[in-house]
């Protein structure tokens, strides 16, 4: 005797459903509740499982008569739940075996009948119904599907992420930086950055990771550039701490614009100082001045500052004035020496002197306070008493601050330089620096050279 199965949501749509399907005499055996549908165990919906067979005596094939042809009339569900509930006592008996055979093969007919009954009264919904099913089932094997693949990928992602995180080359370039004397927050910006742009693959390649790393740095360094108009005079003004080198870098840039170079013509310069109570800082400025042949006035307050230029402008190109060197964290006398500089004309240009060999947080310190004068660039003095960049590399980049120029020496005039990207990428120590790569990443050329309209 073979066994079969029916699941549904009641044991009466499972007879329903083996009398539609197979148009035979059949016996019920057992009966169990279980859980319908879902995907992943989910969103299911209780059922009944049955397990018949079918009479020994039933035959199918062409001599059975088609369902349609047993019963005529419309289906009506709730007609087919009355004929149930009458007759339930008879239903009891056949479960619990009390009918003879003939008596049971009798109610199994009537139950076919009335599905022969459904199938003729609504044959259309009938298939409508199954293809509705089997849609059903095609939707809900495919959002399994989706959720299984979905899985694998998200699973996928994890394990790449995992071994990305965990990838070598993130210690190297930590420790590179590092060596560079970088700041934490510049080392955890471009290994953030590299965690996110480069592949596994383009990873377990160090030079890769290397040339990248070295775009990234040129891209966070600002060089400063001149406005295509400039006005006549000219006013640059030099300020910052004590001892960063501000009356030697003055003296720098009145040689090469009052003496002039291969590139700059020489221009009508002038020298004024506001430094009139650090010894000997007016005495070593004249000297100097003498020197190059180019005048040096002294001031002491704003109505002094402003009639001086106001009297000198019509056969001036440029004046170049020097301040006093106050601490940076001296906010009162910075206020002082504002209100002298406020004598100067509005289009004057302030330009902030910072020494090279300071550690990262105190160059930072000092571009804050520095912020009331509203300067364009930073010139960097003593470059020459540092070997590692990446304190001003990192400072900079955090104030977005750019540079002008830097001196490399007491020497007037040779030991000053424009500021270009490729000077502080190939002395950055531990990197293989390709220079003709970085000049054609970073071209210089006159870009940052001052100009003269």
């Amino acid at each position: 005797m073979d066994l079969y199965i029916e699941k549904g949501e009641s044991r009466m749509e499972c007879e329903l459903k083996i009398a539609a399907k197979y148009n035979r005499s059949f016996h019920i055996l057992s009966e169990k509740e279980i859980r319908l549908g879902g995907i992943l165990g989910l969103f299911t919906k209780p059922g009944v499982q049955v397990e018949y067979y079918f009479s020994p005596s039933a035959k199918s094939g062409s001599s059975a008569a088609p369902m349609h042809s047993m019963h005529t009339g419309s289906f009506h569900p709730g007609a087919h739940a009355s004929m149930y509930a009458s007759d339930n006592r008879q239903r009891r008996q056949i479960s619990n075996g009390d009918l003879s055979s003939d008596r049971l093969e009798e109610e199994k007919r009537k139950v076919l009948a009335a599905a022969g009954g459904a199938a003729s009264g609504s044959k259309l919904s009938a298939w409508n119904q199954k293809n509705d099913m089997a849609a059903s089932g095609r939707e809900a094997s495919l959002q399994l599907l989706d959720a299984i693949n979905e899985l694998k990928e998200k699973l996928g992602q994890e394990t790449a992420g995992s071994k990305k995180e965990d990838h070598p080359a993130f210690a190297r370039v930590s420790q590179l930086l590092k060596a560079n004397d970088f700041s934490e927050k510049y080392i955890s910006r471009m290994t953030e950055r590299l965690r996110k742009e480069l592949s596994l693959e383009q990873l377990d390649n160090p030079d890769f990771v290397q040339e990248q790393l070295i775009n990234w740095i040129g891209e966070s360094i600002s060089i400063y550039k001149e406005d295509d108009i400039m006005r006549k005079p000219r006013v640059m003004i030099l300020v910052g701490p004590t001892g960063v080198g501000k009356t030697t870098t003055l003296s720098k840039l009145a040689a090469i614009y009052g003496i002039g170079t291969d590139e700059i013509p020489a221009r009508d310069v002038k020298m004024i100082t506001i430094d009139a109570f650090r010894i000997c800082a007016k005495e070593q400025l004249m000297q100097i001045g003498d020197i190059m042949q180019i005048p040096v006035k002294c001031v002491v307050n704003r109505q002094e500052l402003k009639k001086e230029i106001s009297l000198l402008s019509e056969d001036t190109d440029l004046f170049l004035i020097d301040t006093i060197g106050k601490s940076q964290k001296d906010s009162a006398k910075l206020g002082e020496m504002k209100e002298i500089l406020d004598g100067a004309p509005r289009h004057s240009e302030y330009h902030l002197v910072i020494s090279a060999d300071k550690k990262t947080s105190d160059i930072e310190d000092i571009l804050q306070q520095f912020e009331p004068f509203n300067y364009k660039s930073v010139i960097l003095s003593k470059m020459d008493e540092t070997s590692s960049y990446g304190n001003i590399i990192s400072a900079l980049a955090e104030k977005r601050k750019c540079i002008s120029y830097i001196t490399n020496g007491q020497n007037v005039p040779v030991d000053i330089r424009k500021a270009t990207v490729v000077r502080f990428l190939i002395n950055l120590e531990g990197f293989n620096s390709n220079r003709e790569r970085i000049e054609k990443l970073f071209p210089s050329g006159n870009a940052d050279q001052f100009k003269w309209k």
